[in-house]
């Protein structure tokens, strides 16, 4: 597959190149910007889907850049959830793209092993495992025999199992471009090169000119999916990355048609076989990787397109050794070929996909360090959010917005190093990373706590996770089972639900919208009544299609004035998407992003009162300060607006804002299988959004339902996304779980199918590949603090 795929990369001809200056339109639907495998199949997508006037503009030749030298490994494997939809429809979409377009894809599958040599190994392919039951993907866990009997040529000595794909395999990235290219002109898209791109302005209607040095084109929208020459401001600084090709001598290529590729984890030697050789493409060690400095400093070179970087086998010479004691073989193996070409990583090693916050009708598709297994997914997914204008399911994990003011420079590189190291690493639960921190966004009781506590990263922002206390096992020690977290979480758990806790909760997104329209606006974006002012309640955005796109406390702090609380990670997810609806409907009000000057804690348990009333000359009693009521008012003296709000029942919580999560509802679900039937109001007189496709899933029935799960387990917790069983069959996901503290057992939420919720119901929940008795139960364990009190008076009168 190497030598093969390296011969083609210098057949490129112009021939087949459109011509930008004979266009004879000066306008577009879409404009797609990088001719990359990316890009190229957005283009694609776009227009079989029916868009009429997609046009891709290539400043180089067609999978210049990164898509060329890629190794085109392809794999339905991904450790994280919703990725997996994307690599699946790849896969799929290579499998039939030849016959659809008539041009040779290069695609291969004899299958891939990702072997595991160590106890923690074998944990981590048995939480892939769980996490993978409930999607289509083909992945099994095999034992040592299996192994060697499809890779003969592996040193077993230290194997203790493996993680097999059968349909894994490898495409050559030059060929699977061309074909997307094909049906991309087959369904009426225009592909251009070379045509680069100069100058981008937006209109006042939100369409943008584009400019190339043979004219301007007026696009409805642009995408950018300029790979490893996007500016180092849209976060995925460019690095260099190795890999070589290699001919074992010829008696040791009997077996190599049997398995596809290996990679050992941790150490991360990759292989992938061809009649001529051996592809081998290691992540060398963070210290190791090569930053494009100057590319950082000053942009990619003008003119770079497939050139490649100069070899520099040392920084890869232990992964070299490394692969010759697996396979011992390559000792007398002779290498044909090294290559060292850019990719791009983003801070947390996911791409960016989707509409960017502040720039209206601006998309992006970029930060791809695998860009070819995820070429056709995202081209999908991207295209069908382009039509519908609405996701097709959720991934807000690459949304582009997930980014903001406080990724600076020095922090890209930090965490784009760290990043690229954490292909040699296990990927725990819980995981924290810790380059690059902290940022600018920190609160006003960070230099207080960030001594005295474990520390965890919101959008941004460190945030406490646990106190220490002297004698506590402190430091951060990740594992798949319960670890040092453990105890501290237990002992501050207990506090609050016997006396009060304070939390810092200013990664919470703050937004304020006033204005005239206001009311109209937010009548249209939320499904429930607003509240009246001085009053506050959660509320729900829906998608057209009546799934939950986010969920926010909504205050009126003032006649026409509303403070919008919503979830850290969703502070520009939740902006841009108000802000796309006052454009849209031309709405008279003014939105603005607060977040960080308005610092938030939570006081919450049956003391939080009586701690309050002590800083105040307010009346704090429960009639003078009702629930779900606010108000303004100095605590010791500083200004600040007091909410008086639980998402637990518990009415002493108070959330105090004052200057300075999203697992069972998203877009793949609706309010009314979540439970959420109470803040919806479908009789509410305004036509808010996604109410009709409400209405129309009210009078079709609901096929599943939140359920609430409770489970017997030794030292590990569910956390979300594991499989659950029912007579040998998966059922349904979790969405997420944790050990109670209260009644001593594990908890979780998971989907069902309607006859599986009622009470008492038994289901199995499969954690690091054993199932535990789980059972339905139809109501919270644990009764808030009023409905213990009045338990409590009425136990003492008896």
């Amino acid at each position: 597959m190497g030598m093969l795929h390296l011969n083609v990369l210098c057949t490129f001809k112009n021939g087949s190149a459109g011509v930008l200056a004979k266009r004879l339109k000066d306008s577009a639907e879409t404009v797609v910007i990088g001719g990359g495998c990316v890009g190229v199949s957005l283009a694609y997508h776009l227009a079989k889907a029916g868009q009429k006037d997609v046009v891709l503009l290539e400043k180089s030749e067609l999978t210049a850049g990164s898509t060329w030298h890629a190794a085109g490994l392809t794999t339905y494997y991904h450790p994280g959830i919703n990725l997996k939809k994307i690599h699946y429809y790849s896969i799929k979409l290579f499998e039939q793209l030849e016959a659809e377009t008539g041009q040779a894809v290069g695609f291969h599958q004899p299958g891939s092993i990702r072997l595991a040599s160590t106890p923690v190994r074998v944990d981590e392919l048995k939480y892939q495992m769980t996490r993978t039951h409930w999607h289509p993907t083909p992945q099994f866990l095999i034992g040592p025999e299996k192994i060697q009997q499809l890779f003969p040529l592996l040193n077993m000595d230290k194997v203790l199992t493996g993680l097999y794909n059968p349909g894994d395999g490898h495409i050559d990235p030059y060929s699977l471009t061309m074909a997307l290219a094909a049906g991309a002109r087959m369904y009426g898209a225009q592909i251009y090169y070379p045509a680069s791109v100069t100058g981008l302005t937006p209109t006042a209607d939100g369409r943008w000119d584009v400019q190339t040095p043979h004219g301007t084109i007026r696009a409805n929208r642009i995408v950018n999916a300029t790979g490893s020459a996007t500016p180092t401001r849209q976060t995925t600084p460019p690095h260099d990355r190795p890999h070589l090709f290699v001919r074992p001598h010829p008696h040791t290529l009997d077996h190599t048609h049997t398995i596809d590729y290996t990679c050992l984890l941790g150490h991360t030697p990759i292989f992938s076989f061809c009649l001529l050789g051996l592809l081998f493409g290691p992540y060398e060690k963070e210290e190791k990787m090569k930053l494009q400095d100057s590319w950082i400093r000053d942009g990619v070179p003008p003119g770079f397109g497939k050139e490649l970087f100069e070899s520099d086998l040392d920084r890869i010479m232990d992964h070299v050794e490394r692969a010759i004691e697996m396979v011992p073989v390559l000792k007398n193996a002779d290498i044909i070929n090294i290559v060292s070409g850019p990719i791009t990583y983003t801070p947390d090693l996911l791409p960016m996909i989707g509409p960017h916050q502040g720039a209206r009708n601006y998309w992006t598709a970029i930060g791809f360090g695998y860009g070819i297994i995820h070429s056709g997914g995202v081209g999908k997914f991207l295209s069908d959010w382009i039509v519908s204008g609405e996701p097709p399911y959720d991934l807000i994990e690459c949304d582009p917005n997930r980014y903001a003011h406080w990724t600076s420079v020095p922090y890209l590189c930090a965490k784009a190093r760290e990043s690229y190291g954490f292909n040699n690493v296990v990927g725990y639960p819980k995981e924290e990373r810790f380059a690059g921190r902290p940022t600018n966004r920190v609160s006003g009781v960070y230099e207080l706590l960030k001594d005295r506590c474990s520390m965890g990263f919101h959008a941004g922002w460190e945030q406490p996770h646990y106190f220490h206390k002297p004698g506590d096992d402190s430091g951060y020690k990740p594992s798949f089972r319960r670890t040092n977290w453990f105890g501290p979480v237990g002992r501050e758990c207990k506090l609050v639900m016997e006396g009060v806790g304070v939390i810092d909760l200013s990664p919470f997104g703050k937004i304020i919208v006033k204005g005239e329209d206001s009311h109209r606006l937010l009548d249209r974006l939320f499904a429930n009544t607003l509240p009246k002012v001085g009053q506050t309640n959660i509320s729900h955005m829906l998608t057209p299609r009546g799934r939950v796109y986010a969920e926010v406390t909504v205050t009126q702090t003032a006649p026409g004035e509303f403070l919008l609380i919503t979830g850290s990670g969703s502070e520009l997810h939740d902006l841009r998407w108000i802000e796309r609806e006052v454009c849209d409907g031309g709405y008279a009000v003014s939105v603005c992003n607060v977040t960080d000057e308005l610092g938030v804690l939570g006081v919450a348990g049956p003391k939080s009162r009586a701690v309050l009333q002590k800083l105040t000359d307010e009346d704090m009693s429960d009639t003078a300060f009702r629930f779900l009521h606010c108000r303004s008012m100095q605590l010791a003296g500083v200004p600040l607006r007091a909410i008086r709000i639980s998402y637990t029942g518990d009415a002493d919580r108070y959330t105090l804002v004052m200057p300075i999560d999203r697992t069972h509802m998203n877009c793949d679900t609706n309010p009314l299988e979540a439970g959420l039937d109470y803040f919806i109001k479908l009789s509410k007189p305004a036509e808010f959004i996604g109410k009709q496709a409400l209405l129309e899933i009210k009078a079709q029935g609901l096929s599943r339902r939140l359920a609430f799960l409770t489970l017997h387990t030794d030292d590990i917790d569910p956390e979300g996304n594991e499989s659950v069983w029912h007579d040998g069959e998966v059922v349904g996901n979790t969405t997420s779980g944790s050990y109670s503290y209260s009644t001593q057992q594990s908890l979780a939420f998971s989907y069902l199918p309607l006859h599986l919720t009622h009470a008492g119901q038994t289901v199995e929940v499969e954690l690091l590949g054993q199932k535990y008795l789980a059972t339905v139960t139809p109501e919270p364990l644990v009764l808030t603090e009023p409905a213990r009190t009045r338990l409590q008076k009425k136990q003492r009168s008896v």
